[in-house]
């Protein structure tokens, strides 16, 4: 069954990644560790942090003692932001076949809206410091 919300991959990997960032304020944590605790690739994990880096989400640093955190407070990051950041502007989607056929009249009625109205409130109103309970300090050391 195909989910109602779907997320990509890669939305997935930064709203997850900034959250464990935020969890570890002043820390910097590498590629290597972040993609170790999400069990991901690497190699995609890093291209999600390109794209952050470029939104000017978090910074990096090279190096043996290197690795990246956040560049702003993170009561001031959104997830809305954050998805952003990764995949371009939130669009609401008024159609499942993208190319109405239904004159107007949905056979979902208003759902699709009101769901994509819900998600850009929940993504626009929720903050990183509002997810501190989301990393205990277990799952983060783990």
């Amino acid at each position: 069954m195909q989910h109602l919300l779907k997320i990509s991959e890669a939305a997935s990997l930064a709203l997850h990644t900034m959250g464990l960032l935020a969890s570890r304020p002043g820390d910097r944590v590498s590629t290597r560790e972040l993609a170790a605790r999400l069990k991901v690739s690497e190699a995609h994990l890093a291209k999600v942090m390109q794209r952050l880096g470029r939104a000017g989400l978090v910074r990096s640093q090279r190096g043996p003692k290197g690795g990246f955190s956040l560049q702003r407070n993170p009561d001031d990051i959104t997830l809305l932001e954050v998805y952003e950041a990764t995949e371009g502007t939130l669009r609401e989607q008024r159609c499942l076949l993208g190319n109405p056929i239904c004159n107007g009249n949905c056979i979902l009625g208003g759902l699709l809206e009101n769901v994509g109205a819900e998600v850009r409130e929940y993504f626009s109103t929720t903050r990183l410091s509002d997810l501190s309970d989301s990393f205990t300090q277990e799952a983060v050391n783990a």
